[in-house]
């Protein structure tokens, strides 16, 4: 029987206060942990947190977060959505997320991609002309690095490393580690390469659609001799009691991000008409929490995946609900996701 694992995303989206005006970072931060501690203890398997550099996320350093987050939970496990590996070190990060795995007691996870935004590259001092080859050696060498033994490498985007250990170790000898992808064939067969698993961001369209991304994905194991990984599904979404309720709350914070973003990479102006489509048959999974799980379940039934994440803070809804949507997600939508899988 399929074992199957839901979670929660977040990018730390600067959130709104009661009289409409954005909370300050530190807030939205402290507010984050809440929702994982709610997250927690509504039995959802998964919090996972991304990691920017702009105004409008206030999370950049998400270990930290997922440490703090990991003081005051006691099950769930404790990922990334994403950790930008070309614009990290991949020692570095092995290291943080091998303490963060053994102070959470084994519950920390990794999920690396090369980011859809760009903002850390300039910041870290790394040239976009060099974003493929970055990721491509990076994660190269954080491949190397989940093997836990005597390792040494040589590439062209940092001195060869000579043969070393790595510290600490984790209690189950590798930190559990997925590739994400945006719908790349190319970037699919590098995760199958490495024999990691698979984690596709479905932020637009019917999720169906990546159904052959999959397909190529798992083909690609087998030729390669590797074991079947893990395929996971990101998309946004908001849960509420009626669907009227649900699409009504979100409408405003939805467009509003989608436009900000749209209006930096030249998108045209989100309507009411092309949100409603996106919750009608696309990747936007809001509505009640059987509108909700069926469309879930539908999506991991399409693509053939393990995993499903909901990033359920959307631009600058506010804590409140994002805290309901938690509980209706972790108490009604997950139990009855199961039951349609079943």
């Amino acid at each position: 029987m399929t074992e199957y694992a839901f979670g929660l995303d977040t990018f730390g989206d600067v959130t709104l206060d009661a009289a409409g005006q954005p909370l300050p970072h530190h807030q939205v931060l402290r507010n984050v942990v809440a929702e994982a501690r709610l997250a927690d203890e509504v039995g959802i398997d998964v919090f996972s947190v991304g990691e920017h550099h702009r105004d409008d996320f206030a999370i950049t350093a998400p270990d930290v977060v997922l440490a703090a987050i990991a003081s005051v939970t006691e099950q769930i496990k404790l990922g990334t959505a994403v950790t930008v590996l070309s614009s990290d070190d991949p020692i570095r990060v092995y290291e943080r997320f091998a303490t963060l795995d053994a102070l959470s007691n084994g519950r920390a996870e990794v999920t690396l991609g090369r980011g859809s935004f760009t903002e850390s590259f300039p910041l870290y001092g790394f040239d976009l002309h060099d974003y493929e080859v970055l990721f491509e050696e990076k994660l190269d060498l954080f491949a190397k690095l989940r093997t836990e033994g005597e390792i040494s490498w040589q590439g062209t985007t940092r001195p060869p490393l000579a043969p070393t250990h790595v510290y600490p170790k984790t209690a189950a000898g590798s930190l559990p580690a997925f590739v994400g992808v945006g719908g790349s064939p190319e970037s699919v067969i590098r995760a199958a390469r490495h024999g990691l698993p698979l984690m596709i961001a479905i932020i637009g369209g019917e999720p169906a659609r990546f159904a052959p991304l999959a397909d190529l994905y798992r083909r690609a194991l087998d030729q390669l001799g590797k074991p079947l990984q893990t395929i996971g599904i990101h998309s946004p979404g908001f849960v509420a009691a009626s669907d009227e309720e649900a699409r009504e709350l979100l409408f405003p914070h939805f467009v509003a991000n989608r436009n900000r973003i749209g209006a930096e990479r030249g998108w045209g102006p989100t309507t009411r008409a092309q949100y409603d489509a996106e919750a009608d048959h696309g990747a936007l999974f809001v509505g009640s929490p059987e509108t909700v799980a069926q469309k879930i379940a539908a999506a991991l039934t399409a693509v053939g995946a393990q995993r499903f994440d909901l990033k359920y803070s959307n631009g600058t809804m506010p804590h409140e609900q994002l805290m309901s949507s938690i509980r209706l997600y972790g108490t009604e939508v997950i139990p009855r996701v199961r039951e349609l899988l079943a």
